[in-house]
């Protein structure tokens, strides 16, 4: 199977071009009993996107457009997403297991009790966003996505890598991160940094810690008050 490593971390991609794998033409993600798989979806513009304990596999999605997108309970196996815009997404309880997210935008996403094993995002615009309880319980990779304003909440991201993303005022709160590889990005201006415990970094990012700590902090420097 392909992979995409970076650094130590090493990512599973889906297997779409396995021999006699083939991917039939779908109108609708909304398949029998629950279930879409082996298909391709592309070029579509929905109003509303609404998932329910559907499972989705081998298959790529591509170009959807969407202006409500709220997914519950939602398996995914071995799937690329690519070129794609969800609007006001709501993601719940569910599973994305050896995924490619690749230049999707879904900014504002809601994402909460979310498991993630083996999948990738690159290229990803993801601003404003929440995760919530979101754990990688295998390998995750963010490769040149903005996370800029950000949240993650009581995420376990241990056996997670940022790499080469945009960081401004993305916070951690709470959570488990031991093992979370960050080197690569600029740290100046994360926040939350008390959640960042045993975290993997290069001696040169101490700086920038240092400075999102001075920020978070609120301190004042001396040599910038009046001497009167």
């Amino acid at each position: 199977m392909d992979t995409r490593t970076i650094r130590r971390t090493s990512v599973t991609l889906p297997a779409l071009s396995e021999p006699g794998l083939y991917l039939s033409n779908v109108a609708s993600l909304e398949g029998g009993r629950g279930r879409v798989a082996e298909f391709q979806y592309s070029d579509a513009d929905l109003r509303d996107l609404d998932l329910t304990d559907t499972h989705l596999m081998d298959g790529r999605i591509t170009r959807l457009t969407t202006q409500r997108t709220r997914l519950e309970k939602l398996r995914i196996d071995s799937m690329e997403f690519t070129g794609c815009d969800l609007s006001s997404l709501q993601w719940t309880d569910s599973k994305i297991s050896r995924t490619v997210f690749r230049d999707c935008k879904l900014m504002g996403a809601m994402l909460e009790d979310v498991t993630l094993d083996n999948v990738l995002f690159e290229n990803r615009k993801l601003d404003y966003s929440s995760f919530t309880r979101v754990r990688a319980t295998g390998p995750a990779i963010f490769a040149k996505c903005s996370l800029r304003e950000t949240t993650f909440t009581a995420c376990d991201l241990s056996a997670a890598l940022i790499d080469n993303c945009d960081l401004r005022l993305t916070e951690f709160d709470g959570g488990k991160h031991r093992g979370l590889d960050l080197r690569g990005n600029d740290l100046s201006q994360v926040r939350g940094l008390s959640a960042l415990k045993q975290i993997v970094i290069d001696r040169a990012q101490t700086l920038q810690l240092a400075e999102a700590l001075a920020a978070e902090l609120d301190v004042t420097f001396g040599e910038d008050l009046s001497d009167k």
